[in-house]
Parts: structure tokens; sequence; C-alpha cells
């Protein structure tokens, strides 16, 4: 059975630098699975690959049978994936609602004019969309639904930014969502239920999500699979328990060769 997001011997070169190295990856849907490594492993260059942030240097991309390299960000979010960012990105000058609905609107056929003249099949689309932010919202409970939905974004805690930037990328109708670092600056209750909301993202909603994370709480908690990287290469990959005890991920983390203290560790 075809992966649903593979990538073939995947380069990207910065100057001279592999940022990412020939890199063979793969997800299969329905998985969960981090993607770990020490700052500057070349986490977040794959995704901006992936996503069409940056062009590759060499290498395939294929998602869902098509091949993603070439393709606009914009395209390849229309083919079902989706992505959070390190740094939250929202449209802070509007309300809850409506950053959902502009996930929603890569969806929309209407286009310029019909956002212009607004006529009865345009309104039926808004009111379309309108109704499947607000069932992503309903999600969230009372963190981002209900009474909360005309609030604006810049309203919000910093963790519930968070959850409205995942609620975004669900707008988009996406089977796979890819989250860079979602616990990133998170107190020990809140990455607590980030985890637990990317769990019930796939058991409950059927979204495949590949994770950049740091706290290996979070990283034991929710993955089928964990891929190592460092300096752009895979060091390791397998089940939490093989890749935590992994010399060469140990090394790649504290920069010396794992010992017996750092294994019981673990």
């Amino acid at each position: 059975m075809p992966h649903l997001l593979e990538s073939r011997r995947l380069l990207k070169d910065f100057g001279g630098l592999n940022a990412v190295d020939h890199l063979d990856f793969h997800i299969d849907e329905g998985e969960i699975v981090s993607l770990i490594g020490p700052n500057g492993a070349g986490k977040t260059t794959f995704f901006n690959l992936i996503t069409g942030f940056y062009p590759a240097d060499d290498g395939k991309v294929l998602f869902d049978g098509h091949n993603l390299l070439g393709l606009s960000p914009y395209q390849i979010t229309e083919l079902g994936i989706a992505r959070t960012f390190q740094t939250v990105r929202l449209f802070q000058e509007m309300t809850i609602l409506e950053n959902v609905m502009v996930g929603q609107h890569c969806r929309g056929r209407s286009g310029v004019l019909g956002a212009v003249f607004r006529p009865p099949r345009y309104r039926a689309e808004e009111a379309r969309i309108r109704k499947k932010a607000e069932e992503q919202l309903a999600f969230f409970g009372s963190r981002l639904g209900g009474y909360r939905l005309d609030q604006m974004a810049n309203s919000l805690s910093y963790a519930n930014r968070r959850r409205l930037e995942i609620a975004r990328a669900m707008g988009t109708e996406a089977k796979l969502i890819l989250m860079d670092e979602p616990s990133a600056g998170m107190n020990p209750k809140e990455t607590e239920e980030i985890a637990s909301l990317i769990g019930k993202l796939r058991d409950e909603r059927g979204f495949t999500i590949l994770v950049i994370e740091h706290d290996m709480k979070v990283v034991k908690g929710v993955s089928d699979r964990v891929v190592a990287m460092d300096y752009g290469h895979k060091i390791a990959e397998g089940t939490y328990e093989n890749v935590a005890n992994d010399e060469h991920v140990i090394e790649a983390y504290l920069g010396r060769k794992a010992t017996r203290e750092d294994q019981d560790a673990s």
C-alpha cells in the first residue's frame, strides 16, 4: 500500500550546507509520527520543502499520488496538507471564526467576482464555509467555540492562539497536518492538554499528523513512530523507546557517546 507522504533522496542546499541531505522519509495514513533532533537538524526545513515554502534541489516528495515539488503552497494546501508554525501566525485583527473561515476558502469556488457582487451562489458558499468553521471550532469546546466565535484573535491567551492555529489547519479539510513545535512556550498543564489534543485529532477526526517536538514527554505520549534527524540526515527511526535509547540520538543531543546512565535515564 502506498505511503500517504513520502520523500525520496530529498535535498536542500544553502550555500554548500545541506540542511536536508538526501532524506528518505514516509508517513502512512492514520499515523502520528514525531520528528525530533537538536536545533539545526533540518526539521523545519523539511517542513518547508513539503509545503512549498522552499524549492528542493534534488529528490522527490510524493503525497497521495501527487508529486509536490514545483507546486505552490496554495496548491499543496488544496491537495490536503496543512501546517502550523513555530511562531504562531494568525490574522490578529480578525475574529476567531474568521481565522478558520480563511482556511476553508481554499475549497471555495466563487472567486473575486463572487466576493464583489455576492450572488446567491456566493452567499450559499459563505454559509457553508461558516458552518464548517463553526464545526471545527466546536471541537475545542469553550476554549474557542460558543460565545468566543466573534472575539478577536489577538484577545486569546497564548495557548488558545496555538489551538486556533490548529483549528485553521483543520479548516482547510486537510488529510495531513504538520505541527511545528506545538507545545513551545507552554507550561506543563498546557503541554499535557496539547498532547491530548494531538491524539484526539487522529482518533476522533481522522487526521494524519507529523509533529516536530522537543518535549520528549509529548513525543513519548503521542507517537506511533519517531524519526530522529541530525545535520539533515535521518539517524534513527522506530518506537519512542528504541529511538530514545539509540546511541546516535543521544550523541546528537548530548554531544558525546551514550553511557549506561544515559540509557537507564531514558
